[in-house]
């Protein structure tokens, strides 16, 4: 049942197992999305979403795969019509087709009318959260803003909108985890980093919360007070950038990288140095490449332990020349003696805890003008995508070498 929705959960990236998958079924089998649209569609993203970042994801889903269904609204009112003239081939008596309606629970419209004349002639007040009068809110059948299976809203604004209309306003958007960064979250990301720190040096003088919280839940509550050493600032990293060129649309979020890693203090030591469309024998320290202020690549290299972590930003995309050939740099008055994938290859071997940071989403990567060069780079470096869950994926990648 709704096999092909599991699919287009799939397609939209939200990760649905088989078992909360099953799990789901078992749910509906036992009648917990109450035989609605709507209580489906809450009813399977408590089950299947495990996080409010793939909110969006499955509302994409949700709405593609039922669109065109029709409201209960709707329903009933083409149910309501076809119960007035039933086809031939099952005739209802008049003791069927009331009880039919009576387990439906379809409105009797007459009724209805003469029961909103009655109010109208007898009320003289208004009236909030009742089940009798004309008002808003409560269970009664005339009014707005209140819930009743066969009532008449009167005034107001719909509020019982239907699954697929909840879906496409698309309110978790802002949630999803594949939103490209800003200053903020790549501040917040960076700060992950700290984890590297040691605490074997000094005294206990820093209360760990964590700690002091779980002992003194084991204390039936009595405060247990957890003491431990502080962090020794031990992180170093380098981050290269790549600017120019097919990096200009992406320059405004370079930009806020750039801020974000310089206002970074929990660094034992940071080198940002900057290059255009591949590494080479210079590495510049701004953005505009020039030669008067760069240092020797192999001085990086030789002076630099290996336990430094390295981000490199860019898009990976260039001329197959400028990656594999000498001389293929397009500063042509610099020239390479050797090829920009030797250098990278030197890189990534005497700093083995590395990742490469990709401004282009994702599913773009086989499509863009250098594919052949970016899966050449994906090669040497683990790529991810500049976005939230890219970089968190990536923090956690510099936590092993390669």
């Amino acid at each position: 049942m709704y096999t092909n929705f599991f699919y287009q959960l799939r397609r939209e990236g939200v990760s649905v197992s088989l078992t909360e998958w099953m799990t789901l079924m078992e749910a509906l089998n036992v009648g917990l999305a109450d035989s609605s649209l709507t209580g489906f569609y809450y009813l399977a993203r408590a089950v299947l979403i495990k996080s409010e970042s793939h909110y969006d994801q499955y509302d994409l889903a949700f709405q593609k795969y039922f669109q065109g269904i029709e409201t209960p609204e709707q329903l009933m009112d083409q149910v309501s019509e076809w119960l007035a003239n039933p086809l031939p081939a099952k005739m209802f008596s008049e003791e069927e087709r009331n009880d039919l309606l009576q387990k439906l629970g379809l409105p009797d419209w007459e009724s209805l009318k003469a029961a909103l004349a009655e109010r109208l002639r007898k009320q003289d007040a208004p009236h909030h959260g009742g089940n009798n009068w004309i008002g808003t809110g409560g269970t009664s059948a005339f009014g707005h803003s209140g819930f009743h299976p066969g009532g008449i809203r009167i005034g107001g604004e719909s509020h019982g909108q239907s699954a697929v209309k909840v879906a496409s306003e698309r309110n978790y958007r802002d949630y999803r985890s594949d939103a490209t960064l800003g200053v903020r979250q790549f501040e917040v990301a960076l700060r992950r980093l700290r984890q590297f720190s040691t605490r074997l040096e000094g005294n206990k003088d820093q209360l760990d919360l964590e700690d002091t919280i779980a002992e003194t839940c084991k204390n039936a509550g009595q405060l247990k007070l957890v003491w431990t050493r502080p962090r020794k600032n031990s992180v170093k990293v380098i981050v290269l950038m790549d600017a120019g060129g097919s990096m200009i649309p992406y320059a405004t979020i370079c930009s806020q990288l750039f801020a974000a890693v310089h206002k970074a203090s929990h660094f034992k030591d940071l080198q940002f140095f900057y290059f255009h469309n591949c590494i080479y024998d210079l590495l510049y320290s701004t953005a505009s490449c020039n030669p008067r202020k760069a240092v020797k690549t192999e001085d990086i290299l030789r002076s630099l332990n290996s336990d430094y972590k390295i981000i490199i930003i860019g898009d990976a995309a260039m001329a197959p020349s400028e990656l594999m050939m000498s001389d293929g740099n397009i500063f042509w008055d610099l020239g390479n003696a050797e090829p920009g994938i030797t250098w990278l290859g030197r890189l990534a071997k005497k700093f083995p805890y590395n990742v490469w940071l990709n401004p282009i989403p994702e599913g773009y990567w086989e499509r863009v003008h250098g594919y052949q060069t970016l899966k050449m780079v994906r090669d040497i470096f683990p790529m991810y995508e500049l976005t939230l869950e890219g970089l968190d994926r990536a923090i956690k990648k510099l936590m092993v070498r390669k």
